[in-house]
């Protein structure tokens, strides 16, 4: 059978057309990179810098991150029912905006209340941007029929990791703290978000031809049915699954003295092990079913988690950085492509019912682990749960999702 992405690509004979879904996938790849790469995952790396100069502990430190999961639920449930006046773009680019400047907000020590209400508003606003740049770029991809180039948009995951990564690895040891790491964070960001509407810009300032005409937006949404809960469900597992390591990976690299290079190096593989996943997961979930494919990641993922707690040498933490990697960002992405599948006219809703579910699943998870540090001093434990909870997330996907 004729792969969808391949249906897609011979669709598409408009120049013009092709011009404009690519800049729109590439600008909304750049908006992922600041939201997401810095915005909220260049805590990682930084956190074992923050650890060391004792700005914060490991119980802190989940609590920190609890608070930023936190407020990335309340703007995912927030985002679903859009409930702030202007257009969705705008709203993205105000979101986008926010996520720099608490970046940089980050820099200021005023204690770990401080820490606590700036990770919130980092949630609050990379929920909000990820849920309505996801909207922007799949809805114009999709009047283009090139939704072949929606993982374009996910590799700026993988490329702020990355980046972010390198730029710690290079500046560590010339910078004296945390707070100037966080800086440097914020100016990377900066430099992102300033390109973001060049190729995403608002919708009237494009040329009128560049698009097809879409139909008008439904003012009904239709209740979801079991199969789409069930999607919900195994995607807030997949949270809980996944920010476990995500967020200590770092620190647990840094607890070793042999394994103290990975705890930048070790998110550097995994900021370039997304990039070429979203590609993949895409091509195999149009194969196989995205049910499939999406349990097949998280089974991958559960081993990566497992190993990096189970296997503490740098081959261990070299193969769960690429395990984890490889998987959590093709998941998000072929979790959208499905929810857009069975939503029918309405994805927003189920968008951001999903993202509110990973949302809990991260709020819980950075928390638990740093109390089961402090009871057991290590994250093997933590890790091994988290494990569990992608097993979990694994079969409540392997059944056929069904429209609502």
């Amino acid at each position: 059978m004729t792969n969808a992405s391949e249906r897609l690509m011979k669709t598409s004979t408009n120049p013009e057309k092709d011009s404009y879904a690519l800049r729109s996938a590439v600008g909304g790849c750049l908006a992922m990179a600041a939201i997401m790469g810095i915005g909220r995952f260049a805590y990682t790396p930084l956190l074992p810098f923050m650890l060391q100069e004792g700005v914060l502990n490991e119980v802190d430190a989940g609590f920190v991150a609890s608070s930023n999961y936190l407020g990335y639920l309340i703007g995912a449930l927030m985002a679903a029912r859009a409930p702030l006046p202007g257009s969705p773009y705008r709203i993205f680019m105000i979101a986008l905006i926010a996520s720099t400047v608490v970046t940089f907000l980050m820099a200021f020590n005023l204690g770990l209340y401080w820490y606590v209400i700036i990770r919130f508003l980092a949630g609050l606003a990379s929920a909000y941007a990820f849920v309505l740049v996801a909207n922007i770029v799949m809805q114009r991809l999709a009047e283009t029929r090139s939704l072949h180039l929606f993982p374009i948009h996910f590799t700026g995951v993988g490329i702020g990791i990355a980046g972010s990564s390198l730029m710690i690895e290079w500046l560590g040891a010339s910078l004296n703290t945390s707070a100037q790491l966080w800086i440097a964070g914020g100016v990377l960001s900066l430099l992102l978000t300033i390109c973001v509407p060049l190729l995403l810009p608002p919708k009237n300032e494009l040329p009128s031809k560049a698009v097809q005409t879409s139909a008008p937006p439904t003012t009904s949404t239709k209740p979801l049915n079991l199969s789409a809960w069930r999607l919900i469900i195994a995607y807030g597992c997949f949270g809980f699954g996944y920010v476990i390591t995500a967020t200590f990976f770092g620190a647990l690299a840094n607890s070793t003295p042999e394994l103290a290079p990975m705890k930048s190096l070790g998110w550097l593989l995994v900021g370039l092990a997304v990039i070429p996943s979203v590609f993949f997961w895409e091509k195999l979930a149009a194969r196989i079913g995205y049910g499939i494919a999406i349990a097949i990641a998280c089974t991958l993922e559960a081993m990566g988690v497992a190993l990096s707690v189970l296997v503490p040498t740098v081959a261990g933490l070299s193969m769960a950085s690429i395990l984890l990697g490889g998987t959590f960002v093709g998941i998000t992405s072929i979790g959208l492509i499905e929810a857009r599948r069975i939503a029918g006219s309405n994805p927003r809703q189920i968008v951001g019912l999903m993202t509110a579910a990973f949302g809990v699943g991260q709020m819980l998870g950075p928390s638990f682990a740093g109390y089961l540090y402090e009871l057991n001093g290590n994250f093997m434990l933590a890790s091994l749960v988290a494990a569990g909870m992608l097993i979990l997330a694994a079969l409540l996907t392997l059944k056929r999702f069904i429209p609502t």
